[in-house]
């Protein structure tokens, strides 16, 4: 048996999880409402305050696909409760981040600022001018917009210049060394 996929997921108060035919799971919270289709073969159900899954048979994709269902309406759960952030830190002389309005601009290094709309259920926000976090309730889409701006330029070995996690560490490298 999955072990992940075998806990239950407590519903906090202020949220209510509906499914609808075809697994399709509705989470209503504080925060928003997210939506998803899971796969139709794992069998969801509300037992009080606690959402179960379980699956059919011991088939491997069965099994695989226990867990990962299973997480996906906890990352649901917990985006529309307390919603998800991620920490990027802008590295290096004269890089910096600013904000107006829904439009992130970048200054790294190119001849040009970069420029990111924010996209539909996510908010970034800037601290200082090197501190970016990206906000949301969707898990999916915060770490992917996350990931896109630390794209723009990411962290390089030498003198650690570049976007990076707040929690990332940047393996360094020795530079060149002089004749002898």
């Amino acid at each position: 048996m999955s072990r992940i996929g075998r806990m239950p997921i407590a519903i906090p108060a202020g949220v209510t999880v509906d499914i609808a035919e075809n697994n399709k799971v509705t989470v209503k919270g504080p925060k928003g409402t997210l939506e998803r289709v899971l796969p139709s073969e794992m069998e969801i159900k509300i037992e009080g305050a606690e959402v179960v899954v379980s699956r059919p048979n011991d088939l491997k994709k069965m099994k695989s696909l226990h867990g990962l269902t299973r997480t996906l309406i906890n990352n649901m759960v917990t985006g529309v409760n307390t919603g998800y952030e991620k920490k990027l830190e802008v590295n290096g002389v004269g890089y910096r981040a600013a904000k107006a309005g829904k439009k992130l601009t970048l200054n790294l290094g190119y001849s040009h600022p970069v420029e990111m709309e924010d996209p539909e259920g996510i908010e970034t926000v800037v601290e200082g001018q090197n501190v970016i976090i990206v906000k949301g309730i969707d898990k999916e889409k915060v770490g992917q917009f996350a990931a896109e701006i630390r794209d723009k330029r990411r962290p390089e070995p030498y003198k650690g210049k570049g976007i990076k996690y707040a929690d990332e560490t940047i393996r360094r490298k020795v530079g060149k060394t002089g004749k002898k």
